[in-house]
């Protein structure tokens, strides 16, 4: 039985230096364990102290308000998985930017910060495999090319765009790995945001994916500190908790996020395994570093 979030004995605030913005990645913690509801994961963040959500829906935002917190990274619009039609590929390009300009649009007139983007799969339909592949040059022109078609639009309104790198790796579950999806490569992603070249186009580093990918997560935050815009975090291997049953080593990189001037927010993006208000709480104080 799902037990009350405001109880007296089932949070203690984690935060207490507060150096590091934290939030709370909403889809976690509704598809897994006690399969919160918005209100209820409101209530968590809230008595965390974490001052933000993610991934929630524009016309769920009253809910945020009602509890004073922010949605840190806005949702794309797109149907089905958000991370399968993508900048990547022309076919699908009037619909992600429609969607897209209507999540900047939301963004801006609720003083929300960020959109998230996505490459998009490789395939040439990105839905089947048999259809062929992008080739990664194809891909990354079409994704400048797409874009530019809208960043400046993110600069009049005041909203970035965070473009996404997810690892191909793990193919056990729909979200702790994404095979077929073309920005796998942090580097390859990184030049794609410079080519664009707007202070409303950054990077989402997800470290859990930058560790499945490429390790070394310290000096690739410190390669890209000129375009971070977004941090998401999870234990791996599995995507779950920050404990210490996996293998990254979180406090030291938060310090890096601190060394490199980041003033963005950190999404805790795990999928619980137990007791989702433990899990957070333990992933939260060792965040705040």
């Amino acid at each position: 039985m799902s037990h009350p979030v405001n109880s007296a004995n089932s949070i203690e605030r984690a935060v207490v230096r507060g150096r590091i913005k934290q939030s709370i990645v909403f889809w976690c913690f509704n598809i897994a364990g006690e399969k919160w509801g918005l209100e209820q994961t409101c209530q968590a963040a809230r008595e965390l102290g974490c001052p933000a959500l993610e991934i929630v829906a524009p016309e769920e935002w009253g809910t945020l308000r009602k509890y004073e917190v922010v949605c840190a990274l806005a949702p794309n619009g797109m149907p089905g998985a958000p991370f399968v039609r993508g900048f990547n590929n022309p076919r699908y390009h009037a619909e992600v930017l429609a969607r897209t300009k209507e999540s900047i649009d939301a963004c801006a007139a609720a003083g929300f910060p960020n959109v998230i983007a996505f490459t998009g799969y490789k395939w040439r339909d990105a839905e089947d495999p048999a259809s062929g592949e992008l080739t990664r040059e194809e891909g990354a022109a079409n994704c400048i090319a797409g874009l530019k078609q809208i960043v400046g639009y993110a600069e009049q309104k005041g909203v970035t765009l965070c473009l996404e790198h997810l690892n191909t790796r793990d193919g056990t579950h729909p979200m702790k790995g994404h095979p077929g999806y073309q920005g796998d490569d942090l580097d390859f992603v990184a030049r794609i945001i410079r080519a664009v070249g707007s202070p409303r186009l950054k990077l989402l580093f997800d470290i859990y994916h930058v560790q499945i990918m490429h390790g070394d997560v310290i000096r690739r935050i410190d390669e890209n500190k000129d375009i971070i815009g977004h941090v998401h975090t999870a234990g791996n291997p599995g995507r779950g908790e920050l404990d210490s049953k996996q293998e990254i080593n979180y406090p030291p990189i938060l310090e890096k996020l601190l060394s490199i001037g980041y003033q963005g927010y950190v999404g805790q993006e795990f999928i619980p395994t137990r007791d989702p208000l433990e899990g957070l709480r333990e992933a939260v104080r060792l965040c705040d570093v």
